[in-house]
Protein backbone atom coordinates (compact mmCIF):
# COMPACT_ATOMS: atom_id res chain seq x y z
CA UNK A 1 0.00 0.00 0.00
CA UNK A 2 2.93 2.19 0.73
CA UNK A 3 4.64 1.74 -2.03
CA UNK A 4 1.72 2.26 -4.07
CA UNK A 5 1.25 6.13 -2.36
CA UNK A 6 4.66 6.92 -3.47
CA UNK A 7 4.69 5.82 -6.84
CA UNK A 8 1.14 7.73 -7.16
CA UNK A 9 3.26 10.86 -5.69
CA UNK A 10 6.34 10.47 -7.59
CA UNK A 11 3.54 10.14 -10.74
CA UNK A 12 1.91 13.23 -9.74
CA UNK A 13 5.55 15.16 -9.24
CA UNK A 14 6.27 14.11 -12.77
CA UNK A 15 3.56 15.31 -14.03
CA UNK A 16 3.85 18.49 -12.88
CA UNK A 17 7.43 19.11 -14.00
CA UNK A 18 6.71 18.70 -17.72
CA UNK A 19 3.82 20.92 -17.12
CA UNK A 20 6.09 23.28 -15.82
CA UNK A 21 8.35 22.45 -18.73
CA UNK A 22 6.43 22.87 -21.01
CA UNK A 23 4.83 26.22 -19.71
CA UNK A 24 8.55 27.40 -19.95
CA UNK A 25 9.32 26.22 -23.02
CA UNK A 26 6.28 28.28 -24.68
CA UNK A 27 7.72 31.39 -23.27
CA UNK A 28 10.65 31.32 -24.51
CA UNK A 29 10.36 29.88 -27.70
CA UNK A 30 10.18 32.46 -30.69
CA UNK A 31 8.09 32.34 -33.69
CA UNK A 32 5.96 29.30 -32.38
CA UNK A 33 3.79 29.18 -34.84
CA UNK A 34 5.79 27.97 -37.66
CA UNK A 35 5.82 24.88 -39.59
CA UNK A 36 9.13 22.86 -38.28
CA UNK A 37 8.05 20.49 -40.83
CA UNK A 38 8.76 22.04 -44.31
CA UNK A 39 10.15 25.11 -45.08
CA UNK A 40 7.95 28.26 -44.81
CA UNK A 41 7.74 31.22 -46.57
CA UNK A 42 6.65 34.66 -44.80
CA UNK A 43 6.72 37.53 -46.71
CA UNK A 44 7.27 40.90 -45.03
CA UNK A 45 5.21 42.88 -45.63
CA UNK A 46 6.99 45.83 -43.67
CA UNK A 47 8.63 49.06 -45.60
CA UNK A 48 11.76 49.58 -44.13
CA UNK A 49 14.31 52.19 -46.15
CA UNK A 50 14.89 54.85 -43.63
CA UNK A 51 13.37 58.29 -43.55
CA UNK A 52 15.59 61.25 -42.92
CA UNK A 53 14.67 63.24 -40.15
CA UNK A 54 15.49 66.49 -38.27
CA UNK A 55 18.53 66.03 -36.21
CA UNK A 56 20.07 63.45 -38.31
CA UNK A 57 23.57 63.66 -39.14
CA UNK A 58 24.01 62.72 -43.44
CA UNK A 59 26.99 61.51 -44.81
CA UNK A 60 27.44 62.55 -48.47
CA UNK A 61 29.94 62.35 -51.24
CA UNK A 62 29.96 63.19 -54.84
CA UNK A 63 32.48 61.38 -57.36
CA UNK A 64 32.87 61.65 -60.93
CA UNK A 65 35.06 61.09 -64.02
CA UNK A 66 36.16 64.71 -63.32
CA UNK A 67 37.35 64.90 -59.77
CA UNK A 68 38.63 68.27 -60.03
CA UNK A 69 34.76 69.45 -61.33
CA UNK A 70 33.00 67.61 -58.60
CA UNK A 71 35.52 68.79 -55.72
CA UNK A 72 33.24 72.11 -54.80
CA UNK A 73 30.57 69.49 -54.19
CA UNK A 74 32.22 67.88 -50.88
CA UNK A 75 33.19 69.59 -48.11
CA UNK A 76 36.79 69.05 -47.10
CA UNK A 77 37.25 66.52 -44.55
CA UNK A 78 38.47 67.18 -41.37
CA UNK A 79 40.44 66.30 -38.06
CA UNK A 80 39.19 65.84 -34.09
CA UNK A 81 40.08 65.97 -30.71
CA UNK A 82 38.26 63.62 -28.29
CA UNK A 83 37.55 65.25 -24.77
CA UNK A 84 40.49 64.73 -22.29
CA UNK A 85 42.97 63.97 -25.70
CA UNK A 86 45.83 66.65 -25.53
CA UNK A 87 46.54 65.38 -29.31
CA UNK A 88 44.58 65.88 -32.20
CA UNK A 89 43.68 63.14 -34.31
CA UNK A 90 45.53 63.20 -37.68
CA UNK A 91 42.97 60.59 -39.18
CA UNK A 92 40.61 62.90 -41.59
CA UNK A 93 36.93 62.72 -40.54
CA UNK A 94 34.16 63.03 -43.49
CA UNK A 95 31.94 66.17 -43.10
CA UNK A 96 28.44 65.52 -42.11
CA UNK A 97 25.42 67.57 -42.64
CA UNK A 98 22.79 68.26 -39.75
CA UNK A 99 19.28 68.09 -40.79
CA UNK A 100 18.06 71.16 -39.41
CA UNK A 101 14.56 71.24 -36.78
CA UNK A 102 12.81 72.07 -40.32
CA UNK A 103 13.95 69.20 -42.48
CA UNK A 104 16.52 71.55 -44.60
CA UNK A 105 20.60 70.90 -45.11
CA UNK A 106 22.74 73.57 -46.46
CA UNK A 107 25.01 71.85 -49.51
CA UNK A 108 27.79 73.52 -51.72
CA UNK A 109 26.50 75.38 -54.91
CA UNK A 110 22.78 74.19 -54.20
CA UNK A 111 22.21 75.77 -51.01
CA UNK A 112 19.15 75.02 -48.59
CA UNK A 113 17.46 71.44 -49.73
CA UNK A 114 14.59 70.11 -48.03
CA UNK A 115 15.47 66.65 -47.02
CA UNK A 116 13.05 65.60 -44.51
CA UNK A 117 10.75 62.21 -45.27
CA UNK A 118 13.50 61.90 -48.59
CA UNK A 119 15.04 57.61 -48.07
CA UNK A 120 19.06 58.27 -48.33
CA UNK A 121 18.51 56.73 -52.25
CA UNK A 122 15.88 59.49 -53.04
CA UNK A 123 18.40 62.47 -51.87
CA UNK A 124 20.91 60.65 -54.01
CA UNK A 125 18.99 60.38 -56.96
CA UNK A 126 17.84 64.47 -56.64
CA UNK A 127 21.27 65.71 -55.65
CA UNK A 128 22.75 63.48 -58.82
CA UNK A 129 19.76 65.22 -61.37
CA UNK A 130 20.85 68.57 -59.78
CA UNK A 131 24.81 68.25 -59.67
CA UNK A 132 24.14 66.70 -63.03
CA UNK A 133 23.46 70.58 -64.64
CA UNK A 134 27.16 71.02 -63.41
CA UNK A 135 29.22 67.97 -64.22
CA UNK A 136 29.47 65.20 -66.28
CA UNK A 137 27.79 62.05 -64.26
CA UNK A 138 28.32 62.67 -61.20
CA UNK A 139 27.69 60.08 -58.68
CA UNK A 140 26.17 60.42 -55.45
CA UNK A 141 26.20 58.55 -52.26
CA UNK A 142 24.12 59.55 -49.39
CA UNK A 143 23.98 57.57 -45.46
CA UNK A 144 23.01 58.26 -42.23
CA UNK A 145 26.08 58.19 -39.87
CA UNK A 146 23.72 58.55 -36.76
CA UNK A 147 21.45 55.85 -36.92
CA UNK A 148 21.26 54.15 -33.48
CA UNK A 149 18.62 52.30 -31.45
CA UNK A 150 18.08 51.35 -27.94
CA UNK A 151 17.37 47.85 -26.35
CA UNK A 152 16.82 47.81 -22.86
CA UNK A 153 15.34 45.64 -19.93
CA UNK A 154 15.57 41.58 -19.56
CA UNK A 155 17.83 41.49 -22.33
CA UNK A 156 22.05 40.05 -21.44
CA UNK A 157 23.24 43.49 -22.98
CA UNK A 158 21.35 46.41 -22.55
CA UNK A 159 22.49 49.37 -24.28
CA UNK A 160 22.31 52.03 -27.29
CA UNK A 161 23.61 49.91 -30.32
CA UNK A 162 25.22 51.91 -33.04
CA UNK A 163 23.85 50.77 -36.57
CA UNK A 164 26.10 50.68 -39.86
CA UNK A 165 23.11 49.72 -42.32
CA UNK A 166 20.09 51.31 -43.17
CA UNK A 167 18.11 47.59 -42.20
CA UNK A 168 17.92 46.46 -39.44
CA UNK A 169 14.88 44.36 -37.98
CA UNK A 170 13.56 43.80 -34.34
CA UNK A 171 15.31 40.17 -34.04
CA UNK A 172 18.66 41.48 -35.42
CA UNK A 173 18.65 44.05 -32.26
CA UNK A 174 17.82 41.61 -29.56
CA UNK A 175 20.59 39.84 -31.28
CA UNK A 176 23.04 42.53 -31.24
CA UNK A 177 22.09 42.76 -27.54
CA UNK A 178 23.03 39.42 -26.79
CA UNK A 179 19.41 37.80 -26.58
CA UNK A 180 16.58 37.94 -24.12
CA UNK A 181 17.19 36.58 -20.77
CA UNK A 182 15.30 34.03 -19.85
CA UNK A 183 13.11 35.96 -17.58
CA UNK A 184 12.32 38.38 -20.88
CA UNK A 185 9.01 38.64 -21.32
CA UNK A 186 8.52 37.38 -25.58
CA UNK A 187 5.24 37.98 -26.22
CA UNK A 188 4.26 41.68 -25.33
CA UNK A 189 8.19 43.52 -26.64
CA UNK A 190 7.14 47.38 -26.46
CA UNK A 191 8.29 49.50 -29.20
CA UNK A 192 8.87 53.38 -28.38
CA UNK A 193 8.88 55.44 -31.98
CA UNK A 194 9.71 59.16 -32.44
CA UNK A 195 7.12 60.53 -35.11
CA UNK A 196 7.82 63.85 -35.71
CA UNK A 197 8.05 64.68 -31.97
CA UNK A 198 5.13 62.61 -31.08
CA UNK A 199 5.57 59.24 -29.51
CA UNK A 200 4.46 56.32 -30.77
CA UNK A 201 4.04 53.29 -28.55
CA UNK A 202 3.60 49.66 -30.12
CA UNK A 203 3.68 46.14 -29.00
CA UNK A 204 5.37 42.77 -30.54
CA UNK A 205 4.97 39.34 -30.42
CA UNK A 206 8.33 37.84 -30.99
CA UNK A 207 6.56 34.49 -30.31
CA UNK A 208 4.02 34.76 -33.53
CA UNK A 209 5.21 34.67 -37.15
CA UNK A 210 2.82 37.71 -37.55
CA UNK A 211 6.14 39.83 -36.63
CA UNK A 212 7.28 39.53 -39.97
CA UNK A 213 3.97 41.69 -40.86
CA UNK A 214 4.41 44.41 -38.71
CA UNK A 215 5.25 47.76 -40.22
CA UNK A 216 7.73 47.94 -37.33
CA UNK A 217 9.69 44.69 -37.92
CA UNK A 218 12.17 46.92 -39.34
CA UNK A 219 13.91 49.73 -36.57
CA UNK A 220 13.87 53.56 -37.56
CA UNK A 221 16.15 55.84 -35.90
CA UNK A 222 16.10 56.68 -32.61
CA UNK A 223 13.70 53.86 -31.78
CA UNK A 224 13.71 52.35 -27.82
CA UNK A 225 12.76 48.66 -27.57
CA UNK A 226 12.00 47.63 -23.66
CA UNK A 227 11.50 44.04 -23.19
CA UNK A 228 9.77 43.74 -19.83
CA UNK A 229 10.35 40.87 -17.01
CA UNK A 230 7.80 37.26 -16.93
CA UNK A 231 5.87 37.44 -14.19
CA UNK A 232 8.07 34.68 -12.57
CA UNK A 233 10.43 37.68 -12.86
CA UNK A 234 8.19 40.47 -11.49
CA UNK A 235 7.46 38.24 -8.68
CA UNK A 236 10.61 37.09 -7.50
CA UNK A 237 11.43 40.94 -7.88
CA UNK A 238 8.19 41.53 -4.97
CA UNK A 239 9.60 38.60 -2.99
CA UNK A 240 13.03 40.27 -2.80
CA UNK A 241 11.82 43.68 -2.06
CA UNK A 242 9.62 42.18 0.66
CA UNK A 243 12.25 40.08 2.07
CA UNK A 244 14.50 43.27 2.14
CA UNK A 245 12.18 45.07 4.05
CA UNK A 246 11.70 42.35 6.55
CA UNK A 247 15.12 41.82 7.07
CA UNK A 248 15.73 45.98 7.30
CA UNK A 249 13.00 46.14 9.97
CA UNK A 250 14.09 43.09 11.81
CA UNK A 251 17.80 44.56 12.07
CA UNK A 252 15.94 47.63 13.65
CA UNK A 253 13.86 45.64 15.89
CA UNK A 254 17.08 44.00 16.72
CA UNK A 255 19.31 46.88 17.01
CA UNK A 256 16.22 48.67 19.49
CA UNK A 257 16.29 45.58 21.57
CA UNK A 258 20.51 45.69 21.96
CA UNK A 259 20.47 49.36 23.01
CA UNK A 260 17.71 49.05 25.47
CA UNK A 261 19.54 45.88 27.03
CA UNK A 262 22.90 47.85 27.11
CA UNK A 263 20.92 50.42 29.06
CA UNK A 264 19.12 48.23 31.59
CA UNK A 265 22.64 46.43 32.12
CA UNK A 266 23.79 50.20 32.74
CA UNK A 267 20.91 50.77 35.00
CA UNK A 268 21.55 47.77 37.00
CA UNK A 269 25.31 48.33 37.59
CA UNK A 270 24.51 51.61 38.85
Amino acid sequence: MRKQIAIGIISIIATLGLTACRTSSNSVTYLQDSDTSQTTDMKVLADYPLRIAPDDQLQITVSGTEPDAVAVFNMPLTTHQKAGEMIVSTTPVLYTYQVSSSGEIDFPVLGRLKVDGLTTSQLSDTLTRRIGKYVKSPIVSTRISNFKVSVLGEVNRPGTLQVTSERLSVLDAIGMAGDLTIQGNRKNVLLVRDNNGRQELHRLDLTSTSLFASPCYYLQQNDVLYIEPNKARQKDTNISQNRQQNLTLVSTIISALSVLASLGIAFLVK
